[in-house]
């Protein structure tokens, strides 16, 4: 397809002087730069509102690598530096774009475009290059969330996007499936034949997926408070976990065949019954020992709108028939976790009773932030005689990626996306309808908390969130790792 017949030279960057390029994409670009990643004739070019000039946006990126980016990594800054230049853009005039087009020059193999903006600004900008003619087939279009507040909305951006680019040149990123440890699930499970033989219902008891945050609002108050947890984490990155976890064994390691098994795994979720879901929002407590006000002392003002959810969720297939996924994510709770929690069952038979042991089953924790790691618990016997039988115990089998990869530095997830659009690889971008089979599983949810009129249960910051997410799960005689 043409999205993968070139590696672009030039990158566009919209929305170039805000905090996600400033955390974010200028230090993973200086990182591919400074790592020989990528070719000497790229040139980045930013746009933004702000009116700079090339050494001013230079100056400007230069102290956001300062900032953001360890020193022992910014090796080539200067070089780098060389490759930026900047053309100010009202992304809401059509005049503005032709001027646009002329600083890009004309691209000698293709051009990738970053769009980091508003949501309501995504029509205005492709109507804007469409009428600066950047939007040929040299032209991929990179788009970060969020892209919608629903299905409705998702579907309103999705087709002004379509509208200038086929699905081929359009990149949705999901900056979790970046990830080292991510992608790691993949090489878990498919490069090692011990897991895929029981990586079932027959064999795994159930699955937990947390994502775990100990800061509050900060300067997503806006964002956050016309969203909130369920579409902010569960629509696009745990559903990711998710369909990575239940996903079948693709034909290929390509953007087609590992996408298409992800979205017959999201259209395979059952819809969310009643008291299957605990929405929560925290209230003022303390988070490290340092007190931290309530939700609505940081909002100014009174909301409904959730900081904690948790989910008990099916896929309704042949593998997974029964098993249930249990989903959790909040804000100010004790640790910041990304972690999945595979619980196999118990063995069938324990020969080891009649002497006195207990049995534990086998856990598989994969570990995504802050550290990377993958820890599989086995039952063991604890060396020694004992008069009275056997003794075991469950003992650890970890892998610390920093320990087993010395030397390698810790890359931002950022830098593995940037990289595939320059190059054209969309195995790890959303495709469209795996946009759309979340939002519909989503607003079903949101839709059945409307009806029922349901309101967030309260919860202190630095606890676990509400109780109702203890028993969600406790009622199945499950307790969440922690």
């Amino acid at each position: 397809m043409s999205g993968e017949h070139f590696t672009a030279d030039r990158i566009l960057l919209f929305g170039a002087t805000g905090d996600l390029s400033q955390r974010m994409l200028l230090p993973s670009l200086c990182a591919l730069h400074s790592d020989g990643l990528i070719d000497s004739d790229l040139k980045i070019i930013g746009t933004a509102r702000s009116e700079l000039s090339d050494s001013e946006f230079r100056n400007f990126a230069r102290e956001a690598l300062e900032k953001y980016m360890p020193a022992e990594r910014r090796s080539g800054t200067a070089e780098f530096l060389n490759r930026l230049s900047y053309q100010q853009l009202d992304a809401t005039t059509l005049e503005g774009y032709k001027a646009l087009a002329e600083k890009l020059g004309e691209p000698k193999h293709g051009l990738a475009i970053f769009l980091s903006t508003a949501p309501s600004l995504f029509e205005p900008t492709i109507k804007g290059l469409q009428h600066a003619g950047l939007d040929g087939e040299n032209v991929r279009m990179c788009l970060e969330k969020p892209l919608g507040i629903d299905l409705r909305s998702s579907c309103e951006i999705n087709d002004a996007v379509a509208a200038a680019f086929p699905e081929d040149r359009i990149f949705r990123i999901d900056h979790y499936l970046g990830k080292e440890t991510v992608q790691n699930l993949l090489a878990l499970r498919f490069a090692n034949l011990m897991f895929e033989p029981i990586w079932n219902a027959a064999h795994i008891d159930h699955v937990q997926i947390t994502v775990a945050e100990t800061v509050g609002l900060e300067s997503r108050v806006g964002y956050y408070d016309d969203s909130g947890a369920l579409r902010d984490m569960v629509q696009n990155h745990m559903l990711q976990l998710l369909a990575l976890v239940a996903m079948e064994p693709p034909g290929h390691f390509d953007a087609t065949a590992v996408r298409d098994e992800k979205v017959k795994v999201l259209r395979a979720l059952r819809s969310v019954e009643s008291g299957e879901t605990v929405t929560g929002q925290y209230r003022a407590g303390a988070i490290g020992g340092q007190a931290v006000p309530g939700y609505d002392d940081e909002l100014g003002k009174d909301s409904d709108t959730e900081t904690f959810v948790a989910i008990k969720a099916y896929v309704d297939n042949w593998r997974w028939k029964g098993v249930p996924f249990y989903l959790r994510t909040g804000k100010r709770l004790p640790e910041r976790v990304t972690e999945i929690v595979v619980q196999f069952r118990c063995v069938p038979h324990s020969i080891f009773a009649e002497k006195g042991a207990t049995m534990q089953p086998n856990r598989l924790v994969i570990g995504i932030q802050p550290e990377e790691n993958v820890t599989l618990s086995l039952m063991t016997k604890v060396p020694g005689l004992d008069r009275e039988g056997i003794r075991l115990r469950q003992v650890p089998l970890d892998i610390a990626m920093p320990d087993a990869f010395v030397g390698q530095h810790r890359r931002i997830a950022y830098e593995r996306l940037l990289l595939d659009l320059v190059e054209g690889d969309q195995t790890l971008f959303v495709r469209r309808d795996e946009v759309e089979a979340q939002w519909q599983w989503i607003d079903a949810i949101r839709e059945g908390w409307h009806s029922q009129n349901l309101k967030p249960k309260t919860y202190t910051a630095g606890s676990w969130g509400p109780s109702a997410a203890i028993a969600l799960a406790e009622r199945d005689g499950v307790s969440w790792h922690e």
